[in-house]
């Protein structure tokens, strides 16, 4: 069962999203299971939305990936986390990339 993650991380910097994001790699080594990821900020927080297929493997980014990563940079605050079961998943920018 595909599921709704969001998440809202205090006092994370733009500079440091873009240094996991370096660090992960995840645009280039694409996760296993992440099906869709937008991150914005708002004021002093960043906020991240994304689809997985299912909480078990987001799960697993979270451990093997995200986590080791965000301890090498030191950040020490906590996100707050949400997660939602799916009704429907549609992403038409993705459908018109296959055409």
């Amino acid at each position: 069962m595909a599921i709704v993650m969001n998440m809202e991380w205090p006092s994370v910097t733009a500079a440091q999203y873009d240094e996991l994001k370096r660090i992960t790699n995840f645009e280039n080594d694409w996760p296993d299971g992440g099906m869709f990821h937008v991150a914005a900020l708002d004021g002093d927080k960043l906020r991240v939305t994304d689809v997985w297929e299912s909480p078990e493997k987001f799960q697993a980014f979270v451990d093997n990936k995200l986590m080791p990563c965000v301890q090498q940079m030191g950040i020490t605050t906590e996100p707050i986390i949400s997660i939602l079961p799916a009704h429907n998943v549609f992403n038409p920018g993705a459908m018109a990339a296959k055409k």
